[in-house]
């Protein structure tokens, strides 16, 4: 009986070896195997219509009676509001901006062979998202000039508003492109891909997609992530 009770306690102290033993060694391949790490990026990216655009119809005109020249303005300004608003832009879409006023007599280094006193610049600007509707007036613009009114168009702006819409979808997108790149590297060195160490979204920018169609836009975002890579 006595030698039974003095087996059991060595029974369980070797026991006890060994099972630390395997927590050491699985110690110690956690840490080798967590100091084999992959870094990766994925990209997303999607062509997406402008739902915004900024418009401003510019003009401007000269003369040496200051309220001819103002009463031509307010002319002009009908004329340009009554076009945009008989062919669908809203009243609240369209901003008429304060005329800039050009006095050349009060300007000493003013040239002696500026023709007129006064010169004003004036701007009426379309702001709304009926862009399809803005690209369809773009191209009737001379439905203007048949009225005396010889415009200018300054940088007409076409923006994206829809990022937050699109932006769990693309991010997922980046998260596979990430993933997939990393099980490519793993399966050329004989590894798996194992948990995610540290991952960081860059941010998303919109573009044009090109010089010729600024009204669709390119929408990027890259996402760097660091894999674990086990044995």
């Amino acid at each position: 009986m006595k030698s039974i009770q003095g087996i059991v306690p060595a029974l369980l102290v070797a026991l006890a070896i060994v099972i630390l033993g395997f927590c050491l060694k699985a110690g110690i391949d956690n840490i080798a195997y967590r100091d084999r790490e992959v870094t990766v990026r994925g990209l997303a990216e999607r062509e997406v219509p402008a739902d915004l655009v900024t418009w401003p119809i510019t003009y401007s005109l000269a003369g040496n009676d200051l309220q001819t020249i103002y009463d031509n303005v307010s002319s002009n300004n009908a004329i340009i509001v009554k076009f945009l608003t008989s062919n669908g832009i809203s009243t609240d879409e369209i901003s008429v901006n304060p005329p800039d006023t050009y006095d050349a007599a009060s300007n000493r280094y003013s040239s002696d062979s500026f023709k007129f006193k006064y010169a004003i610049n004036c701007t009426v600007t379309v702001t709304t998202k009926k862009v399809d509707k803005v690209r369809e007036l773009l191209n009737r613009q001379s439905e203007l000039l048949k009225q005396g009114i010889a415009f200018s168009n300054s940088y007409i702006n076409y923006q994206f508003t829809g990022l937050n819409s699109i932006k769990p979808e693309m991010i997922g997108q980046a998260t596979r492109a990430a993933r997939e790149a990393a099980a490519q590297f793993a399966a050329d060195s004989d590894s798996r891909v194992g948990k995610i160490k540290t991952a960081s979204q860059g941010q998303f920018s919109i573009e044009d997609s090109d010089d010729s169609t600024p009204y669709v836009k390119k929408v990027r975002v890259v996402s760097t992530i660091v894999y674990y890579l086990e044995d």
